[in-house]
């Protein structure tokens, strides 16, 4: 700020709030000093009793810009000055005084502005009544869960407030990322049954505001009382829009779900209906018809898709009905739930346009597969789900007949090929070079159905190279047939692929492996890991696959590792620095899983009385669930 003198804007001014001494003024320069300790006039300095008459507005405006770009109307004489006002009776400041007062009065703007606004707080202070005491907030319920350990309680607290701390570009360092591993520890502290401590509550809430995968994980563990501190704040309000519908069931109040259904917010209506189907399928079917011919298109489109809760036959009617949709993507989405009922009578139309399709030819030497796809995507196919333009690169007929597998029951395919199991009827030759159209139907088809026997005939030996291509089973494909397989067998196989492959194309892969990561697919993992540094390999393309390590990976692997942390002397051919990645990425990838050990323990109080790093010694244990915590604002309001 130039000039003179000035006020600093360390202390807002609004209209109920009073000058404080922490505002503070800049030092005058020199040439200012000088000047200002010279004599002045009588009528320069001293102020009239017309100050106490500025506006408030006025005083703020000078306040906030300073005394020497906005000087104060003081009713003082000379240049610049404005003529002064009458007195006002009986109004007397120090430095503001009535007439003939003997008080000291201001030499210069900053004083007189905060002497003024001194006075201007106590007249409006005077003029307001008394505020009327709030009610306290019913106290929150109680959780019955056991309290989390101390180490663990740290722990937590730790996590929450790394998360915020910015990350660096490139090259993260060997220290683990906290920020990854808040998820793995909310849900085994869920899956333990503590309940989360009154004190971290609102870190919780706001990580979970920031953060939509964490969500589920944070409503679960705060339990009832973090709902209850959620109405409490408005910028927690997904909290309650997340968690209203799924604490009423059909069981409940009838009227209560109606007017929720009725009256609610969308992401509460959405969750009621899926609690509802999970308890009640039929009554959240006739929920939602109630009301299918008034909602929006898009709405439509989410409530059906919350009925793949507790699909059956049942809700074929429905569903068929749906088909009828002036919404596109809603009749597609209908269709799609009703070829997953392998009794319904699209799935029934869908497996006769497909048979007439695909046939067994036994003209030859062998059995083969012989395709003749669809010439035309005629008005009932529409109605049941096909799109009749494909995608860019895509030709018609071959895109319709996609469709047309993908949407029939897997299993007239064993009557059609003489009751050949999955596995064989894959290892049929496919005439005219449709197999890779064919087959990719199937696998989609698999996946839809969840068809454990045909995913794994589809996926064939994980040493077998990956496919690309249109129509083919890629890596994304694959990876969806791979989870549904049981999680130890797709654990088996996802270890063949790496030992036979390598890392760079299994990340997919092993994203759908269960955690941890541990017997064959570890080893496999770490031994992948171990001939990519040593080949020199470019680094920086295996670091999903390393992020990915250190949040899944057994922490056991934590021994094997610590041999890789050194740095070896690198290949020729080797990508510059690329040794000292390897290195800093294997110290963090054995620190991480070393964390997430003692997470671990931490979480089922098995940790030896050994301190926790970075932590200061153990609180008070948190209360009893009988007792009152105070609440940060005061009253003891938990429950």
């Amino acid at each position: 700020m130039s000039g003179t003198t000035s006020i600093t804007s360390t202390t807002s001014i609004t209209p109920t709030t009073s000058i404080t001494p922490t505002t503070s003024t800049t030092s005058a320069s020199p040439a200012t000093t000088a000047s200002s300790s010279a004599p002045t006039s009588p009528a320069a300095s001293e102020p009239g009793p017309s100050a106490v008459t500025i506006p408030w507005e006025e005083l703020v405006t000078s306040a906030l810009l300073g005394t020497d770009r906005r000087p104060l109307r003081t009713g003082r004489t000379g240049a610049g000055s404005s003529a002064p006002r009458p007195p006002t009776p009986g109004l007397s400041a120090p430095g503001l005084s009535a007439p003939g007062s003997s008080a000291p009065r201001p030499t210069d703007g900053p004083a007189a502005l905060l002497e003024a606004a001194a006075l201007h707080t106590v007249r409006r202070r005077a003029a307001l009544l008394p505020s009327v005491g709030a009610t306290p907030p019913v106290p929150a319920p109680p959780d019955l869960r056991p309290p989390l350990p101390g180490a663990a309680r740290r722990r937590l607290a730790h996590l929450l407030a790394d998360r915020s701390a910015p990350s660096g570009g490139g090259r993260r360092g060997a220290a683990p990322d906290l920020t990854e591993l808040i998820p793995q520890w909310l849900a085994l502290a869920g899956e333990r049954g503590f309940r989360a401590p009154a004190e971290l509550l609102p870190a919780l809430l706001d990580a979970a505001r920031a953060r939509t995968d964490l969500r589920p994980y944070v409503l679960s563990f705060a339990g009832p009382r973090g709902l209850w501190l959620a109405a409490l704040n408005p910028e927690w309000r997904f909290a309650l829009r997340a968690s209203n519908g799924a604490r009423l069931t059909a069981a409940d109040d009838p009227n209560a779900v109606r007017r929720l259904w009725e009256e609610g917010l969308f992401a509460e209506r959405v969750a009621l209906l899926g609690a509802i189907r999970a308890q009640d399928p039929s009554a959240g079917r006739t929920l939602l018809a109630g009301t299918w011919s008034a909602e929006r298109a898009e709405d439509r489109l989410m409530f059906l898709d919350a009925l793949r809760e507790g699909l059956g036959d049942a809700d074929e009617p429905f569903l068929e009905a749906a088909l009828s949709d002036r919404s596109r993507n809603v009749r597609s989405v209908a269709a799609e739930l009703l070829s997953t009922l392998p009794a319904s009578a699209l799935a029934r139309r869908m497996a006769s346009r497909a048979l007439t399709c695909v046939n067994a030819d036994r003209t030859g030497e062998g059995l083969t597969v012989a395709v003749e796809a669809p010439h035309e995507c005629d008005a009932d196919m529409q109605r049941d789900g096909v799109t009749p333009v494909p995608p860019s690169g895509r030709g018609e007929r071959s895109w319709w007949l996609g469709q047309l597998v993908e949407a029939a029951p897997l299993t007239v395919w064993r009557e059609r090929f003489g009751g050949r199991t999955a596995q064989e009827i894959v290892a049929l030759p496919v005439a005219d070079g449709w197999e890779a159209e064919l087959h990719a139907a199937w696998c989609r088809a698999a996946v839809r159905q969840r068809d454990p026997a045909w995913a794994r005939a589809l996926l064939g030996a994980p040493s077998i190279p990956p496919a690309s291509g249109p129509g083919t089973a890629s890596l994304s494909e694959r990876s969806q047939l791979l989870a549904t397989l049981p999680p130890a067998e797709r654990a088996d196989w996802a270890a063949g692929f790496v030992a036979a492959h390598g890392l760079s194309e299994a990340f997919q892969l092993l994203g759908v492996c269960a955690v941890p990561w541990a017997g064959p697919l570890g080893r496999s993992v770490v031994d992948a890991l171990d001939i990519a540094r040593d080949a020199g390999s470019y680094p920086w393309s295996f670091s999903g696959v390393m992020g990915l390590a250190e949040r899944c990976l057994d922490p056991a692997e934590a021994d094997r590792l610590e041999v890789l942390t050194t740095t070896q002397d690198e290949p020729e051919d080797a990508s510059p620095g690329a040794g000292g990645y390897w290195s800093e990425a294997f110290r963090r990838l054995v620190a991480t899983l070393r964390l997430r050990a003692a997470m671990d323990r931490e979480l089922t109080g098995n940790d030896g009385g050994r301190p926790s790093p970075d932590h200061g010694p153990d609180p008070d244990p948190e209360p009893d669930h009988g007792e009152t915590t105070r609440h940060p604002a005061g009253p003891d309001v938990w429950g």
